[in-house]
C-alpha cells in the first residue's frame, strides 16, 4: 500500500511545476466533468467531525476558545457506531441529489480519512478505527452519485501553519509554512490515488490568509494531474482564477452578498454553485432549530438552477453517524417535488428570460420553463423588453394552454387562479425558433 501511495505521490509532483509554469488549460475530462456536474444541479454538503460530539457547530473550537491539546482529547470519544455510508447515499438519491460534497478535514485540522501524513486521524486517533471516506466512496459508485471531498487549507492547531502570526513575505512569521504546503500536498494525493475517481476538491479558508503564498498554482496542477477530471472550487469569496472549475458562493445566489464576504463577480465562464444550510449551521448544533421548510429549500434550488448555478444543501450528521430525523423527513418531501418537477431542474440551463420579480426561468430542450415563485396580486405576469414571438404557454401541472398578449414593450401571461401551485407554479413556454436571438438579454442556451 506505501509503496502504491508514493509511485503515485511522485508522479504527480514531477509534472507539477511543469504544470503551474504552462498555466492550466482544462482537458476534455475536465470540460466534460463541468458539463455534468452543471446536469446534476442538486448535491448534498455533509459537515462531519470531532466537533460533532459538543454539538455546537464545526467553528466550536475557535469560538470557545478551547486549546488544541484539550480539543483533541475529543478523537478518543469519537465512535460513530450507527454510521451507514449506504444510508446516508439513499438518503441524498431519494432527495433528488445527483453529488455529496464531505469535509475531509476541516479547519480544527482533524482528519475524517486515512492518512500517513498526521497521526491525527480518524482512523489512528479514534477507538472507531474506521475510514468513512472509502465507505462513501464505494456507496457513490454503487448509487450513481460523485463524491467531492471538502478540504481545509487552515489549520487552527498544527505549528507549521501558525495560526494567528503574521504573514511577512507570504509566510507566518514563526511557522514552516513549507513544510505545512508539503503536508496538504501529501494528503491531497492520498485523497486522489485511495479513493478511485472523484468529482473534485472543495476548498475553503484562503480567506483567512489572504496575503499568504499557497502555492495553489502547484497545488491545483498536482490534482489535475493525478485526477484530469476531477473539478477545483476554492471558497474564497472573489473571483475565480487559474486552476479553479467552478465558482463558489456560500449562503448567496451568484452575485448575492447578502453577509459581506463576496467581492468578485460571477464568471460567465465557469460552472457556478451555491451552498447553504437546512438550519443556520453547518455541522451538528443542539440548539438550532431553525430549520427551512420544503418550500424554502425548492426555492433555494429554483432560484440557483435559475441563475445557472447549482445549490450544495447542507446536513451537519450526529456524533454518533445519525442524520437528524428533521433533516430527513424535509429531504425525502424535496425529493418527491423533484420527482414531478426535476425535468425543469437537472439539465438545464438559465432561462434566456432573465430573474423576475415573481420569479426565474430555466431551458432545456427548446423549451423554456418559468417558475412562478411569488404570483403578482393581479394573477398576470409580466415579461419585458422581449420581441421574440411567443407562440404558446401552458400550464406544466394540467399541461392546460394559458392566455398571453403580447406587445411591444414584452408578454403578459394570464394565470388561471384556480390552478396555482401553492410551491411554485410553472409554465412551459414555446417561442418560434427562429427568433430566440431577438431577447434583450443575454442568451444561455445548449441550442
Amino acid at each position: 500500500m506505501k509503496t502504491i501511495f508514493l509511485t503515485w505521490f511522485c508522479i504527480g509532483l514531477l509534472s507539477v511545476s511543469l504544470h503551474a509554469q504552462q498555466g492550466y488549460q482544462p482537458s476534455p475530462e475536465n470540460l466534460q466533468a463541468r458539463e455534468d456536474f452543471q446536469n446534476r444541479r442538486f448535491g448534498m454538503f455533509i459537515h462531519w467531525g470531532i466537533y460533532s460530539i459538543l454539538g455546537d457547530g464545526e467553528w466550536v473550537m475557535h469560538n470557545e476558545h478551547i486549546s488544541y491539546h484539550d480539543y483533541s482529547r475529543l478523537a478518543s470519544l469519537f465512535y460513530p457506531y450507527a454510521f451507514d455510508a449506504k444510508q446516508w447515499v439513499a438518503l441524498a438519491k431519494a432527495a433528488g441529489m445527483k453529488y455529496i460534497t464531505i469535509t475531509s478535514r476541516h479547519h480544527d485540522g482533524f482528519s475524517m480519512f486515512a492518512t500517513h501524513a498526521t497521526p491525527y486521524n480518524v482512523v489512528d486517533a479514534t477507538p472507531w478505527h474506521h475510514d468513512p471516506m472509502k465507505d462513501l466512496a464505494e456507496e457513490c459508485r454503487k448509487q450513481g452519485l460523485k463524491l467531492f471531498f471538502y478540504y481545509s487549507l487552515l489549520d487552527w492547531g498544527r505549528p507549521d501553519y501558525g495560526f494567528g502570526q503574521p504573514i511577512v513575505n507570504g509566510k507566518p512569521l514563526h511557522a514552516d509554512w513549507d513544510h505545512y504546503i508539503q503536508f496538504m500536498k501529501t494528503q491531497l494525493t492520498e485523497l486522489l490515488t485511495q479513493y478511485g475517481p472523484i468529482g473534485g476538491i472543495w476548498f475553503d479558508g484562503e480567506w483567512e490568509r489572504p496575503d499568504a503564498e499557497w502555492h495553489l498554482d502547484e497545488i491545483y496542477a498536482l490534482i489535475h494531474r493525478l485526477q484530469p477530471q476531477a473539478l477545483i472550487v476554492n471558497n474564497h469569496h472573489h473571483d475565480p482564477e487559474p486552476g479553479q472549475d467552478f465558482q463558489e458562493f456560500e449562503k448567496d445566489l451568484p452575485g448575492g452578498n447578502s453577509h459581506g464576504w463576496n467581492t468578485g463577480g460571477v464568471s460567465k465562464d465557469l460552472p457556478l454553485e451555491s451552498c447553504e444550510t437546512m438550519n443556520n449551521s453547518w455541522g451538528f448544533t443542539l440548539s438550532d432549530h431553525h430549520f427551512k421548510s420544503v418550500k424554502q429549500i425548492i426555492h433555494l434550488l429554483v432560484n440557483d438552477a435559475g441563475r445557472n448555478a447549482n445549490l450544495l444543501l447542507n446536513v451537519g450528521p450526529m456524533p454518533d453517524g445519525r442524520i437528524q430525523q428533521e433533516f430527513v423527513d424535509t429531504l425525502l418531501k424535496v425529493g418527491e417535488w423533484m420527482k414531478t418537477y426535476g425535468e425543469t431542474i437537472y439539465n438545464t440551463r438559465a432561462g434566456i428570460i432573465p430573474p423576475q420579480p415573481w420569479g426565474i426561468s430555466t431551458q432545456a430542450g427548446g423549451l423554456q420553463y418559468l417558475h412562478v415563485l411569488q404570483v403578482p396580486e393581479n394573477g398576470v405576469l409580466f415579461i419585458p423588453d422581449i420581441t421574440a414571438r411567443l407562440l404558446a404557454v401552458e400550464d406544466f401541472d394540467h399541461h392546460q394552454p394559458l392566455r398571453f398578449k403580447q406587445q411591444a414593450e414584452g408578454i403578459f401571461i394570464y394565470l388561471d387562479p384556480s390552478h396555482i401551485n401553492p410551491i411554485d407554479e410553472i409554465l412551459i413556454l414555446k417561442f418560434s425558433p427562429v427568433q430566440h436571438q431577438s431577447f434583450r438579454h443575454p442568451v444561455m442556451s445548449k441550442e
